[in-house]
């Protein structure tokens, strides 16, 4: 059942609860990520990047996604990351997304107010849902990067969701993109967040918020991985941040990371294999696992 995140996220934040949003490619990445949702009975975000829609093309994410929510009775929504180029943001849009992020992060506050008033009202206009990001997330991932994290300030961001009228806030409190978050222990400000929510009194969300699991990342350096020491944000952080009001968590390094120690590991268990669906179908399932697990820890399993 496709759905906006306005509506999945207005349901969380009354429930105290956080929406998993999962960065999918592929088919094998939709229906990962769906089979988790109904095994968990949970409400689920099903996000691409502006690099997915480059890879795949729009018209077949928006397929897949479609017939994907044809086929389940979990609500899910179809969500654009990290929207920078207005073109792509409008063609998600009129594609058929329910719901766009438009990240003008990087530029100066009052052009950031500028661009995300133009995407408002092109997604309100046909029922689209809009998230907007004040402050900057460090780190890199797919084609957004940032060399330093600037934390979200309380009374900015509540003269900029006065003036954009924004569904949703990403806010920053020391979360980083990509699989090298920390060089130790994540370390967010909670104090900052609390702030923020009383203040706004709407849907935060939280990027950069992959954990990095040390399982997957050890099986996939027993099979051939050179992953270094990489470090994602911890589970009680994340529990935390839920409960002081973050109501959409988006999840991108864990799959990919999943996704690839399935497929390192069953092509070294199963070298004459050469079926595709056969060498993949692993690879999916691990992804499976690993957004059933993010949906307990978020609180969502069983709010659908």
């Amino acid at each position: 059942m496709l759905t906006t995140n306005k509506a999945l996220l207005a349901k969380a934040d009354k429930g105290k609860y956080a929406v998993g949003a999962f960065n999918v490619n592929n088919l094998e990445f939709i229906k990962a990520v769906i089979k988790a949702a109904e095994l968990e009975q949970s409400p689920v975000i099903v996000q691409t990047t502006e690099g997915a829609v480059k890879y795949a093309g729009i018209e077949y994410l928006v397929a897949l996604a479609k017939t994907a929510a044809k086929l389940t009775k979990i609500p899910m929504s179809l969500h654009l990351d990290h929207g920078r180029d207005l073109k792509v943001i409008k063609a998600a849009i009129d594609a058929g997304y329910t719901s766009v992020m438009i990240d003008a992060s990087h530029v100066p506050l009052e052009e950031n107010i500028k661009m995300t008033k133009q995407v408002v009202a092109w997604a309100h206009k046909k029922g689209v849902s809009v998230e907007a990001e004040l402050g900057t997330i460090g780190g890199s991932e797919d084609l957004v990067s940032a060399k330093q994290i600037i934390l979200t300030d309380v009374a900015t961001a509540v003269k900029f969701v006065k003036a954009t009228k924004c569904d949703a806030l990403a806010v920053a409190i020391g979360t980083s993109h990509g699989a090298y978050k920390f060089s130790g222990a994540s370390k967010l400000d909670l104090k900052r967040l609390d702030e923020l929510k009383k203040a706004l009194k709407m849907p935060l969300v939280l990027h950069g918020a992959s954990g990095i699991p040390k399982n997957i990342v050890d099986m996939a350096k027993q099979y051939g991985a050179d992953l270094g020491d990489p470090h994602g944000v911890n589970d009680e952080d994340v529990k935390a941040a839920v409960k002081l009001g973050i109501n959409k968590v988006n999840i991108d390094s864990d799959l990919r990371l999943a996704f690839d120690a399935g497929l390192r590991k069953e092509l070294a268990m199963e070298p004459k294999e050469f079926d595709p669906r056969k060498i993949l179908q692993p690879a999916a399932d691990l992804i499976t696992e690993v957004v059933r697990a993010k949906m307990q820890l978020l609180g969502s399993s069983g709010k659908a």
